[in-house]
């Protein structure tokens, strides 16, 4: 069966709202068609469910495509049918002899990837069986003892853990256990992570100042051309401010100042960048300051609507973090150590300083971080960008980029985690600081490594931070100091 997925603008109403989803179209018989029930479902969800949920799906609906073509005459029933695609899911097709009569060459998928996808081809059956009448893929029969005993430990675990969990209806989770899918799942092998892996706190300043600085550019005197400082900044607020990666994408110029509490060191609010409260510099049509971010965005800045609802590359997500202020929905950013704030504040200057330089104002759009070349010039910076340049600045002070060994920008979070947790912070904090809706969210930025656990136990320690030192205190204003001495001995040099 020939398929394609691409991405739809999708109009439902006389307004001329569009709506981005992602379509598969299906060629049968000299004809394109879209798969209409998906893009139904995926319109009914649309303000509840992210992009890579429909992706995610898109791709099993995709793979249940090619297993049909390619095995339709074996089945009579649907759920049948499902039942042997989800055992080559999780198996492969391919044979002990490394063939495959199918033509489909799968790998066997990882038991966590394969629950994903089965589940949500099961959820989008039972939406199709309710919408259309169409037979389940997977239908509820009645479960044995043990899965009704498996379903009630898995209900009490989960009201436990939840904060509305005293709401949750005894009688109604009495029926639900007693019915399970035709088609179980193999259940995701539970541990630890593995070891998190962190940025090494030692190589952060070599990385900043070594590894950021622009290409091309590296010897330049001009110190503020020599430099990438929305790289540096980034890193910062990930590494010293604990931001996932694609939080301070959502940064507008406004969201930065300094604190009035200590001016020498930034504040930073997150906004929401949906629901964020939006700068009151701008009125409406009916003369009111604009109450959220998507508002002002599409009154005052037509064609630029929120990151996380952007599919092209400038997209960013957004995890829905713990906001710390849910009237303007933003979240601080904490520093730890407190100087980073310090050292993002001076990064900040000269960033915006370059801004200036190359005549990138917020006429155009409010987002912080953008591009300085080529066409881009001027643009929002990307995700896919920052990661390049941060890749190539690991490479340039002899490190390997790889989340293995946390040098790829996603182990700063993790170098901030497990640094208030060494300094014993306390649960709360912790939680706080890395902005998580529930304390055993941050169970993977907190776990000791293998190697601590290993050289912790051998030398019998009394605590596992021991002998750790916290990221190195940067002063910039000695930097740039250095860096002027350098220069004006250039300049000596040249005029003898």
């Amino acid at each position: 069966m020939n398929y394609v997925r691409v991405h739809a603008k999708v109009v439902t109403d006389d307004t001329g709202i569009q709506t981005e989803i992602p379509v598969i179209l299906i060629e049968h018989d000299g004809r394109i068609f879209e798969f209409e029930p998906l893009v139904d479902y995926f319109l009914a969800n649309v303000q509840a469910k992210s992009l890579s949920w429909m992706q995610k799906l898109c791709q099993g609906v995709e793979m249940l495509l090619d297993y049909m073509a390619a095995n339709y005459t074996y089945f009579n029933k649907p759920a049948d049918l499902f039942e042997t695609f989800a055992q080559r899911v999780s198996t492969g097709t391919i044979g002990e002899d490394g063939r495959d009569p199918s033509g489909l060459y799968w790998l066997p998928k990882r038991t966590k990837n394969a629950r994903q996808i089965l589940m949500l081809l099961s959820t989008f059956s039972d939406w199709m069986n309710r919408k259309f009448g169409a037979k389940p893929l997977n239908p509820w029969r009645e479960a044995t003892t043990y899965e009704q005993r498996l379903n009630w430990a898995a209900f009490i675990n989960h009201s436990q853990r939840s904060f509305l969990g005293h709401l949750d209806s005894y009688a109604e989770a009495a029926e639900a256990a007693k019915q399970a899918r035709n088609v179980l799942l193999r259940r995701t092998p539970s541990g630890d992570h593995g070891g998190t892996k962190a940025f090494p706190d030692d190589k952060l300043k070599e990385l900043l100042f070594e590894g950021f600085k622009s290409p091309g550019k590296q010897d330049r005197q001009d110190i503020v051309e020599r430099y990438d400082w929305g790289g540096i900044c980034i890193t910062i607020l990930e590494n010293g401010g604990g931001l996932r990666v694609s939080e301070p994408f959502h940064l507008w110029v406004h969201d930065v100042q300094p604190d009035l509490q200590d001016p020498d060191v930034a504040l930073v609010r997150v906004y929401h960048p949906v629901d964020g409260a939006a700068p009151k510099d701008f009125k409406g049509p009916d003369g009111r300051y604009l109450s959220n971010r998507e508002a002002y965005l599409r009154a005052r800045y037509p064609g630029y609507q929120p990151r996380n609802k952007d599919t092209g590359n400038r997209r960013a997500g957004w995890k829905n973090p713990k906001l710390s202020d849910t009237q303007q929905n933003f979240m601080y950013v904490h520093w730890f150590p407190r100087d980073m704030g310090r050292l993002f504040l001076q990064a900040w200057k000269l960033y915006m300083f370059k801004r200036l330089r190359a005549r990138i104002s917020t006429d155009k759009h409010p987002f912080l971080f953008v591009s300085f070349r080529g066409e881009q010039h001027g643009e929002p910076y990307t995700i896919d960008a920052y990661s390049d340049a941060h890749a190539r600045g690991v490479r340039r002070i002899g490190l390997v980029p790889a989340k293995m060994l946390g040098t790829t920008e996603h182990g700063h979070r993790h170098a901030y985690g497990q640094r208030v947790a060494r300094a014993k912070a306390g649960e709360r904090i912790i939680q706080a600081g890395l902005h998580h809706a529930s304390p055993e969210s941050q169970a993977v930025y907190t776990e000791p490594s293998i190697e601590q656990v290993t050289r912790t136990l051998s030398a019998a320690t009394e605590a596992l931070a021991a002998g750790h030192a916290l990221s190195p205190v940067i002063d910039l204003d000695a930097f740039i100091h250095a860096e002027l001495k350098e220069k004006k001995r250039y300049l000596y040099r040249r005029l003898k």
